[in-house]
């Protein structure tokens, strides 16, 4: 029986952990993380913990780190690394990694970028079906993995580039998240009379909910399209204050 190819994961935080559950079968997998609990994590998870460089050299190299420490990790593996190895990352911002992957990575490694749209609080159980949007950056690589999430673990995958990526984020991710932080911020809401729309509001609070504060900050700072969508949007907001401010009820009549 063939081997299994070798996959590192640098990053086993809430997503890197949903990663190597559903890599595991089809991979040898290891993991590195800076926190102290990553070997008993690693061990739970079924997969091999490594340092950061060992993770460097197997084929595969996945990056799932928080953006603000991507420059450096990439900086740390680029000497370790295979000249045939395929680079990964799996953050929610495509422009600045993907700069950062070309300029800091060898010229020899392929590197796919990719942005899983789900997580641990909105795909719990299966992740079939669940969207993943593919950014090719170098070599020929990407049309296997492709195939890979497509075919083996059921994906939708869009293959997009960096900015159109960011820029869809931007409004879609950028949104929700902001929405629901502030939807969290105005705990305890009664639920008691509610209504679908209201439901359906909370549900998507609720899935937002558990992401950390850096992953929220990374998604609302980083990606370089935050900015005016964050202008349109509070511009929105205060026009609307303005408008109820101006108006009573009998006044909205006449």
């Amino acid at each position: 029986m063939a081997s299994k190819q070798t996959l590192g994961i640098l990053g086993l935080g809430a997503f890197g952990s949903l990663m190597a559950k559903h890599l595991t079968p089809h991979f040898d997998v290891a993991a590195f993380d800076p926190s102290q609990t990553t070997q008993e994590k690693a061990a739970a998870l079924g997969i091999g913990y490594e340092t950061l460089p060992q993770i460097a050299t197997r084929e595969i190299v996945v990056l799932a780190t928080p953006i603000p420490r991507m420059q450096e990790t990439i900086a740390a593996i680029a000497p370790h690394l295979r000249a045939d190895a395929l680079v990964l990352d799996v953050g929610s911002v495509k422009v600045k990694p993907v700069q950062w992957m070309r300029e800091g990575l060898p010229h020899t490694v392929s590197i796919v970028a990719t942005h899983p749209l789900f997580g641990p609080q909105s795909a719990p159980v299966s992740i079939k079906g669940q969207n993943i949007a593919v950014c090719p950056v170098r070599g020929d690589r990407a049309a296997c993995v492709e195939a890979f999430l497509r075919d083996t673990l059921e994906l939708n995958v869009m293959r997009t580039t960096p900015e159109e990526h960011d820029f869809e984020v931007a409004h879609i991710q950028g949104l929700t998240h902001m929405v629901g932080r502030i939807l969290d911020s105005l705990e305890p809401i009664p639920r008691r009379m509610t209504t679908k729309s209201f439901d359906l509001m909370m549900e998507s609070a609720d899935i937002v909910r558990g992401n950390s504060m850096e992953l929220f900050l990374s998604i609302e700072q980083e990606n370089p399209y935050s900015a005016d969508v964050h202008k349109k949007f509070f511009a929105k907001v205060e026009e609307l204050r303005a408008f109820l401010a101006s108006h009573n009820a009998w006044d909205v009549k006449k």
